[in-house]
């Protein structure tokens, strides 16, 4: 027994206690990692580096590829170097940064996925006002809004949370600090004021659902107007695709944060931490960059300049030049 004044570290979940998982968890999430920095990278660096994806799309695809490389850079190093090292531990003061960090760019991705859902309703529907409605001034607010809103939440869910006296304890049954397994700790009837901010933000996050819902039907009978087949297919590639990452990021999330604790146990809470903060970043620059001709172009060129610098410095310069 002992209480939050006392505790100095945490202990992560163990994959196994077997040499061999533990290497096998290590380069599962490690190639995984890689492939995340990697995807994420190339969207930012090809739609920061070429002019023509500098529109409201693009700048929300941005900032997406950048709470994607932050969210997945919060939780699988920490495990991965667990893994490695065969350790569970991780510093209360870690435990506290993994929790605010992982807040503030959930609620932030949570916020880009509803306006990113909005400016390709208004693109497909009322393309007209589009320039109107979606200048660079307003993408700028809707950007810094988003980023704002999770900054404050994230600072209440972690005053909230690590406010709370914990004396069951200090093993976190997950491979990151997640609020939930930190809530099991706590000995006081105080973590229901953290258990209501949960189940208030995931109302929230249900209320931006539903207005991502209504607009995505909108789009589909929109799209379904449209008599060119070519229309079609280019306005469903865009937008399935961000539907399917948004449901299951819903529904993994609204489950790890609601689920009650008689269904709990460590190996669902497990699949559906993964589900929820390791799939999404990962998949979301397959999704976006093998769905979109634009994108595909423009990195494509970027490649095709990039190689040519190179081998232009490694040649030798031609004789008389």
């Amino acid at each position: 027994m002992s209480n939050s004044s006392s505790i100095t570290q945490f202990l992560l979940l163990a994959f196994s206690e077997t040499r061999e998982l533990q290497l096998l968890h290590f380069w599962l999430f490690l190639g995984i990692y890689l492939a995340a920095l990697l995807g994420n990278g190339l969207i930012i660096t090809t739609i920061a580096c070429d002019q023509h994806l500098h529109t409201p799309m693009y700048f929300f695809l941005l900032n997406l590829s950048l709470i994607d490389l932050g969210s997945i850079s919060t939780t699988l190093p920490k495990s991965m170097v667990n893994s490695i090292w065969d350790t569970r531990t991780i510093s209360y003061a870690g435990c506290t940064a993994q929790v605010f960090l992982f807040a503030f760019l959930v609620g932030a991705q949570f916020s880009l996925l509803t306006i990113m859902a909005y400016d390709r309703y208004i693109a497909i529907c009322k393309p007209l006002h589009y320039g109107t409605l979606l200048g660079s001034r307003a993408c700028v607010h809707m950007a810094a809004a988003a980023w704002g809103t999770a900054f404050l939440s994230a600072v209440l869910h972690i005053a909230n949370t690590f406010s709370l006296p914990l004396c069951k304890g200090n093993a976190v049954d997950q491979f990151f600090c997640e609020i939930p397994q930190i809530l099991k700790l706590s000995c006081s009837d105080a973590y229901l004021r953290e258990v209501g901010f949960l189940v208030i933000s995931v109302l929230v996050a249900f209320g931006c659902f539903v207005f991502i819902g209504v607009s995505y039907v909108q789009i589909f009978k929109a799209v379904l107007r449209i008599p060119s087949e070519q229309g079609q297919h280019k306005a469903f590639s865009t937008c399935l695709p961000h539907l399917a990452v948004v449901s299951l990021f819903v529904s993994t999330g609204a489950f790890a944060y609601l689920k009650p604790p008689s269904i709990s146990s460590p190996s669902l809470d497990l699949v559906v931490a993964v589900l929820y903060s390791v799939v999404p970043p990962a998949v979301n620059p397959l999704i976006y960059s093998m769905r979109n001709l634009e994108l595909k172009f423009a990195l494509r060129k970027l490649m095709t300049g990039y190689f040519s610098a190179a081998i232009d410095c490694l040649l030798p310069p031609a004789k008389g030049s």
